[in-house]
């Protein structure tokens, strides 16, 4: 390895006072936070939604009875529990309980399609899933197909006001408000290492192949949970604030910023089910005043398309800084919002295998617009030289970026090749473009070429390329990504399409393939543009040239 000239990191002299260099994270389960908070601030409201209030006794009540349950049911230290429900607070409930039963959490997007959910179980190992009711069709599905043993179900209604206590048992499943009631609260009492006990197998594609699970430990997901509090700390009152959670709980970026941090703070969490509901999201802010916005570019972007949005910017005066991840954020956007709402946004990055978050700009020192800020404490950063990790680039240069901090993933879940292919040394290889300037300040100038950004969602040409292949029409096939002419900075996903002999091109083939495609993969991975080729540029081995493909649509790379 060449000498480093990020060893001294420059960063630190731009940290906020009130942020040290170093912190000293404890060594315990991620459950526990929950437990202090609980014990700390217990008549507390924990949970709005639909404004209900759950205090945190009631939280830590309901966490303990599920994790009792989830013993009685079989599952034991070690176990992968699945969860795929979306902003409610049976997440919260679920992913805690799981936890405290000794369980991994795998979190499911709702948005995954039958095959998608299917492979997620299997490839984790899960015999348990607890799941929104709106699922069921999708789990009964694929349940012959994986080793499910117990799915347990659960309602938008759970846990809103006024809404029946009672529901109907459905034929193989179990409803968890009943589980919840007929359980006394008797969890299993056991030990582990924070530092090796993984507590989450979050699914992320990678840089290529069908997606993989990182396996975060404990410590990895605490550690960064602090860490991320200690940036935020001089802007929140601990027992006091409103944290708005607006991003799905199922995304790391979610599930870390929007719940571990709000919960370690002892925050009220206020749970928004649909960020596409905007006249909703304005009402839960006027209704609880929250102290941060924790967004993404796209959901900055679609809030300035209101003409009213001025209107509701009194309503803002609560939220005393937002912040944004997943996606670049365009410097326009971000002027723009600030201008017309009077928030101030501060830019910050991520990745799955980081737990996830890795830098900030800072929330009270100088904040570099286009920048991804500065690390966390006891995050260190180099750039490497893309083809070879081991020659360290100068300061300025850009490379690809390495990573190395406590909250680094221990590796990805069975796949001991791919691990080592992104760990090195300890250090994480992002597959992530970037720079760092003299003050420290990273910004990302590019990804590896074939991973496509939708909207912050990551989209990996070949698993919708071998989705393709299997469609009766289509002879060869590639994907790529180009950029969205109505959404700055992020991709939309184009397929190209040789057919068999004896099909034609045609609007109604187009159409046909994307609902082909629509029952097989999530549906921002589908192509808004498909165009019919005689042939693809291959190489001599018959590799198809995505690179040329990208270079005919968008021109030569400067």
């Amino acid at each position: 390895m060449s000498e480093d000239p990020y060893a001294a990191k420059p960063w630190l002299k731009h940290y906020d006072p009130s942020v040290p260099a170093h912190i000293d994270y404890p060594e315990m389960n991620l459950y526990q936070i929950l437990e202090n908070t609980a014990e700390e601030f217990g008549n507390k409201t924990a949970i709005w939604f639909q404004k209900r209030k759950i205090s945190y006794k009631e939280f830590k009540d309901i966490t303990d009875r599920l994790a009792t349950a989830l013993r009685d049911l079989g599952v034991k230290k070690g176990d992968t529990v699945a969860i795929m429900i979306p902003n409610f607070p049976q997440f919260l409930f679920s992913f805690y309980g799981i936890l405290k039963a000794g369980g991994i959490v795998t979190a499911c997007s709702v948005l995954l399609t039958e095959p998608e959910i299917a492979y997620q179980l299997n490839d984790s190992g899960a015999e348990t899933i607890i799941t929104w009711d709106a699922q069921l069709e999708k789990i009964n599905n694929i349940k012959d197909r994986t080793r499910l043993r117990n799915i347990i179900i659960t309602s938008v209604m759970d846990y809103i006001p006024n809404a029946p206590r009672d529901p109907p048992e459905i034929a193989g499943t179990i409803q968890f408000l009943n589980l919840i009631s007929r359980t006394k609260p008797d969890p299993p009492q056991f030990e582990i290492d924070p530092k090796t006990q993984i507590a989450v197998l979050q699914y992320t594609g990678g840089t290529s192949g069908l997606p993989k699970g990182a396996m975060l430990t404990h410590y990895n997901l605490l550690s960064n949970c602090i860490a991320t509090h200690t940036l935020v700390s001089s802007q929140m009152e601990r027992g006091k604030d409103t944290g708005l959670t607006n991003l799905p709980l199922f995304h790391i970026y979610g599930m870390t910023v929007c719940m571990n941090v709000w919960i370690y703070n002892g925050s009220r969490i206020a749970l928004n089910p649909d960020a596409r509901d905007q006249k909703s999201l304005f009402e839960i802010i006027r209704e609880t005043k929250p102290a941060m916005f924790p967004g993404v570019p796209t959901m900055y972007m679609r809030l300035l398309e209101r003409d009213d949005l001025e209107d509701y910017a009194k309503d803002l005066r609560s939220i005393r800084f937002c912040n944004t991840g997943a996606a670049a954020m365009p410097p326009e956007v971000l002027n723009e919002f600030e201008e017309r709402t009077g928030c101030v946004i501060i830019e910050g990055y991520g990745l799955t295998e980081c737990s996830p978050v890795t830098h900030s700009n800072p929330i009270g020192g100088e904040r570099k617009i286009g920048s991804i800020g500065i690390p966390l404490p006891d995050t260190e950063v180099r750039i490497v030289d893309v083809d070879d990790y081991t020659k360290i680039v100068p300061i300025g240069e850009q490379g690809e970026i390495m990573i190395r901090g406590p909250q680094r993933m221990m590796g990805y879940w069975n796949k001991p090749e791919a691990t080592a292919a992104q760990i090195k040394d300890g250090w994480l290889l992002t597959g992530d473009i970037g720079r760092m300037d003299e003050d420290g300040y990273f910004f990302i100038l590019d990804r590896k070429k074939d991973m496509i950004n939708v909207s912050g969602f990551k989209v990996y040409p070949r698993e919708v390329e071998d989705v393709l292949f299997e469609h009766e029409a289509i002879e060869n096939a590639a994907v790529i990504g180009i950029p969205d002419p109505e959404i700055k900075g992020s991709d939309i996903v184009k397929a190209y399409v040789v057919l068999k002999e004896g099909f034609k091109a045609s609007d109604e083939l187009v159409a046909d393939i994307r609902e082909f495609l629509r029952k097989n993969v999530s549906p921002y991975k589908v192509p808004k543009e498909v165009e019919f080729r005689k042939e693809l540029p291959e190489t001599l081995v018959g590799k198809v040239l995505r690179r040329d493909l990208k270079e005919q649509e968008l021109g030569p790379e400067e």
